[in-house]
């Protein structure tokens, strides 16, 4: 690769990283930068790739969230354990499933997360009273760590946003609250997912490694940023992340 190409994507993870540690959806910003940068190679290998970068981002911003905000570890840590299974069995059946079957749904409920968002204006603004019950929190550790960890390792675009918007649903969290938890569950997800692209030899370490370290840097940035603009700055990014997501699965669909 030539220096523009390399400057791309050091670049794209930084920003990838600041995005995913706000909300999610840095995937959205990472992924692309490896297939335009890497044109010759298999699609496989910028997937693989880009979950290199995007383990070293989530669990940078776990640590940061873990020093100043209120990660809900009781649910989180369990989670994240099934989702490191779960998602892995999600990175083997990839290859099984055609996205274009996919991408239809996935846009559905995408679209489905913004009008909850849009037509709640209070939800995840400030943490709202729930009754914990045991049905509640099975629910908050098994739709996480083992519906959306295999989401991700089978397609992976707005894990994180899903993530945030499970926890305020299921558990009452504010936005910040639950962008913490979920980063928790979300190195996870990219840990399962990574050793299956690993073992099948798709990941290239030297440009993953170089990513990773700017990922990291940008989400340190990102989720300092989350915990002092508050919920109400969150909110507006996962919004802008939720359009941009469905934009870009509108476009390859049907563009």
């Amino acid at each position: 690769m030539d220096a523009e190409q390399v400057v791309l994507l050091l670049t794209a993870a930084l920003a990838a990283g600041w995005v995913d540690a706000v909300v999610g959806g840095g995937g959205l910003i990472q992924l692309p930068a490896l297939l335009v940068a890497m044109p010759g190679q298999p699609v496989a290998a910028a997937l693989a790739t880009n979950k290199l970068g995007s383990i070293a981002g989530t669990t940078s911003a776990a640590v940061a969230y873990l020093r100043k905000a209120k990660p809900d570890t009781g649910v989180a840590v369990p989670a994240a354990g099934l989702a490191v299974a779960c998602a892995a069995g999600g990175a083997l059946c990839a290859a099984a499933i055609s996205s274009d079957v996919l991408k239809p749904v996935i846009m559905i409920v995408l679209l489905a997360v913004a009008a909850i968002v849009v037509l709640k204006p209070d939800l995840g603004r400030t943490p709202r009273l729930v009754l914990r019950t045991r049905r509640r929190v099975a629910a908050a550790v098994l739709i996480p760590g083992v519906l959306i960890a295999f989401y991700d390792g089978l397609v992976g675009p707005g894990t994180g946003t899903f993530l945030v918007i499970a926890f305020t649903g299921l558990l009452g969290m504010d936005f910040v609250n639950a962008s913490a938890t979920s980063k928790i569950i979300n190195a996870g997800t990219n840990l399962g997912a990574l050793a299956v692209f690993a073992v099948q030899g798709h990941v290239l370490w030297a440009v993953g490694l170089a990513m990773a370290a700017c990922n990291a840097v940008g989400a340190q940035l990102g989720a300092r940023t989350a915990i002092n603009r508050g919920a109400g700055f969150v909110r507006a990014v996962l919004l802008c992340v939720v359009a941009a997501l469905v934009a870009k699965l509108a476009w390859e669909q049907f563009g």
